[in-house]
């Protein structure tokens, strides 16, 4: 068993109160984690995946801010200048043998979905979100097929997305992902990522995470997205689900 044991590390400009509530209420964590899907028997596959991943074997610790999950995997929330940090600590490698196929995708996901609690909590607190996901494999990335560039975050930028003019800023970059904020989304965010083919993912894995707010046209969005995403990922990703 590895104990090279990835850290994530993200600020939230808000009070450990209201991050650690976002952490442990059920409705609360739908505003950030993953994505709209269904589940078993056509069931809200989120909702399982919620009470499975934060309810389930889990241990709470409001006083010390530790939340540890049933996989191993430790958050720890804690007042900074500024608002609080959220330190994630992965469980070590091999803890799960049935899930190390998935270990590097799940650390990733992890990036993508504290992002997406920072955004919910800064920019749209207490307010439901709508989501589309598509993912494939492939050695094109579409950061680079959309024609994003990469800048610091807080950058403004202008581009045509899939049809569609789009602005904001950049909400976050990491060294496989970037994170824009959507202001025709009801100020939405788009993060896309791409892990490129490697000994350990031959194929190569894209994804993308598009939030919205408001009275935006998910169907037409997504009819758009869906073209455009499967004439160049055809394949989705086996997500270990």
């Amino acid at each position: 068993m590895s104990e090279d044991r990835p850290r994530i590390a993200v600020t939230v400009a808000a009070p450990v109160e209201a991050v650690w509530d976002a952490m442990r209420n059920k409705e609360k964590i739908r505003h950030w984690h993953g994505w709209e899907y269904e589940g078993t028997e056509g069931g809200a596959g989120l909702e399982e995946e919620i009470d499975l991943i934060y309810f389930t074997q889990v241990t709470a610790d409001e006083a010390s801010g530790i939340l540890t999950l049933g996989n191993g995997d430790e958050f720890v929330v804690e007042a900074v200048e500024g608002g609080s940090r959220i330190t994630l600590t992965r469980a070590p490698y091999g803890a799960n043998p049935e899930w190390d196929a998935y270990y590097d995708d799940v650390t990733e996901g992890w990036i993508t979905f504290l992002h997406q609690l920072r955004f919910a909590m800064e920019l749209h607190p207490g307010e439901p979100r709508r989501t589309l996901f598509y993912s494939g494999s492939g050695a094109r990335s579409p950061i680079v097929e959309l024609g994003v560039d990469l800048q610091p975050g807080g950058t403004p930028y202008e581009l045509e997305l899939i049809g569609e003019p789009a602005k904001g800023e950049v909400w976050f970059t990491s060294e496989h992902q970037v994170g824009l904020t959507v202001d025709g989304w009801g100020n939405g965010l788009l993060v896309l990522s791409h892990v490129p083919p490697s000994e350990k993912k031959p194929d190569g894995a894209s994804m993308a995470i598009l939030s919205m707010y408001g009275d935006v046209d998910r169907d037409s969005l997504d009819q758009r997205w869906k073209t455009w995403w499967e004439s160049r990922y055809p394949a989705p990703l086996d997500l270990g689900g």
